[in-house]
């Protein structure tokens, strides 16, 4: 069973995984996902543990700061960014479960929020189509991201 659970500080060797040379091009790790959020003292950037039967499975960040008006206009909405699963167990849909689960831990967790949205990288197919599956819609719009043209996909919640 996939579930999703505002990161702690236990959770941290559970996520602290290597993602390989074409992963980083896409997706920034936990390690340095948290220390993004400790260096800007971001109250606005939440981390997020996915868990796969109770056990840390993948990570990832709701950022509510201004990253998110290159995306989207709506000042109700949240970027998602970071997503990752644990390599060893990439494959078994545990990225499409957290997808599917983040539209109901964002309402709970940040009732006012009506969207979700992120940019993901063209050439980066199974993310894409991930994204697709759990009804995130591209309506054409793209922005130049750290390893070129990316997609920008939003999900009203």
């Amino acid at each position: 069973m996939i579930s999703l659970a505002f990161f702690k500080q236990e959770d941290f060797s559970g996520v602290n995984y290597i993602l390989d040379e074409e992963q980083q091009k896409y997706t920034s790790g936990a390690e340095k996902a948290l220390q993004r959020i400790k260096d800007r003292n971001d109250s606005q950037g939440f981390a997020v543990t996915v868990f796969k039967d109770e056990e840390p499975a993948g990570f990832f960040v709701l950022d509510f700061g201004e990253d998110k008006f290159e995306l989207t206009e709506n000042e109700h909405s949240v970027l998602l960014r970071s997503l990752s699963v644990n390599p060893e167990l990439q494959g078994r849909g545990i990225g499409k479960a957290a997808m599917q689960k983040a539209d109901d831990f964002v309402r709970e967790q940040f009732p006012d929020c009506d969207e979700i949205v992120l940019a993901v990288n063209q050439k980066n197919l199974s993310a894409y189509h991930i994204y697709l599956k759990t009804e995130y819609v591209y309506e054409g719009k793209t922005i130049i991201g750290r390893s070129g043209p990316q997609y920008v996909m939003s999900k009203k919640l």
